[in-house]
């Protein structure tokens, strides 16, 4: 039996569109390869949550320093970085194919229909066994990207704030053993278009041994406009490479649809039983108005916690081996994220010393 090689394993983690079908099935069924595949999948999980942010350092090295005495293996600087295949997030697409938007005015000038916003983000726990078993958005139709974000390094705050519009968060007092001054990184808009097709989602559920229940009338074919940025962030470096603590801002996710509600898409999709039936179970509890952001969490890696920032609720997220922690928070309409080789307790310190 021919095995696919690790590159093409990596590419089903990072680019799965990309992957030949009959590589794609094999490592659907193949018990070897789909454990290669789960941990790669859970160094990516563990790597964006700890540095998910757009900069343009190196990463490789930094997972290399954040990952000493554990036995994963570094991930691509590609997966951490990628914003697209962020949308390509099959949590993301159950969801409402939420993504950030920049304001309702391109709503107000285009028709388009308001189906979420962003008030809170709430965990989503996901074994190593079953994040190789979902399913990606391009299994449910098209994603064209129509502008880039231009993540660039900007001189210091002052510009970063200037290229945003956003408050640069100021750090009142660094964690041990991070010293120095940041590193500031702006980006614009990113925007994109996901359109639903009824044919892919039915071969997808086919391939999955399923049978795809007609849509409802109006979703095939119909359209959601995802619009990311801006943002920016702040980033402590060691020997002027490798992240130590990254503090990150940006405007809170919203999406718009051609005419489809939140609620019947999302329905929609979780019928189909493409998910794990936890993770289903998980992302119906979510607010019915379009209000939580899922975050997905690999629950063989990480855990989750909730905590108070500002008289704000949080998510912290710790990996397991105890080398990097984040905390995340939405307040009117934006998201702040504090992430690091730094502890839950220490990074809870930084986001509640933020002014």
């Amino acid at each position: 039996m021919r095995h696919p090689s690790e590159g093409v394993l990596r590419r089903l983690v990072d680019e799965p569109s990309g992957v030949p079908d009959a590589d794609r099935r094999h490592a659907h069924d193949c018990p070897a390869c789909a454990s290669t595949v789960v941990t790669l999948r859970r160094d990516a999980v563990l790597a964006e949550a700890a540095l998910a942010v757009n900069v343009d350092v190196d990463v490789e090295r930094g997972w290399q320093r954040l990952s000493r005495g554990t036995t994963v293996k570094p991930v691509r600087a590609s997966r951490i970085v990628r914003w697209r295949t962020a949308l390509r997030s099959p949590v993301i697409a159950v969801a409402g194919v939420v993504a950030l938007l920049a304001g309702a005015g391109v709503a107000a000038a285009t028709d388009w229909l308001p189906i979420f916003r962003t008030e809170q983000i709430a965990p989503v726990s996901v074994s190593g066994a079953e994040l190789v078993r979902l399913p990606d958005l391009s299994g449910f139709g098209d994603l064209t990207v129509t502008e880039k974000p231009g993540v660039r390094e900007v001189a210091d705050a002052a510009a970063a704030q200037a290229a945003t519009g956003l408050t640069v968060p100021q750090v009142t007092t660094l964690p041990k053993g991070v010293t120095g001054v940041p590193a500031y990184r702006a980006g614009g808009r990113a925007s994109a278009v996901f359109t639903f097709s009824a044919a892919k989602t039915a071969q997808t559920a086919a391939a999955a041994g399923q049978s795809a229940p007609p849509p409802p009338s109006g979703l095939d074919g119909s359209q959601f406009r995802l619009v990311a940025g801006p943002g920016l962030a702040a980033i402590w470096s060691t020997n002027g490479s490798v992240p130590s603590l990254i503090v990150a801002r940006m405007v809170a996710p919203t999406a718009y649809s051609s005419g489809i509600p939140f609620a019947t898409a999302r329905d929609y999709l979780l019928s189909l039983s493409l998910l794990p039936q936890d993770v289903a179970a998980q992302l119906r509890t979510f607010s019915g108005d379009g209000t939580t952001l899922p975050l997905l969490i690999s629950s063989d890696a990480m855990t989750s916690a909730t905590a108070d920032v500002g008289g704000v609720p949080a998510t912290v997220v710790t990996a397991r081996s105890g080398v990097v922690a984040a905390v995340v928070w939405v307040d009117h309409g934006v998201i702040t994220a504090v992430a690091g080789s730094v502890s839950a307790d220490e990074v809870l310190a930084v986001a509640r010393g933020l002014r």
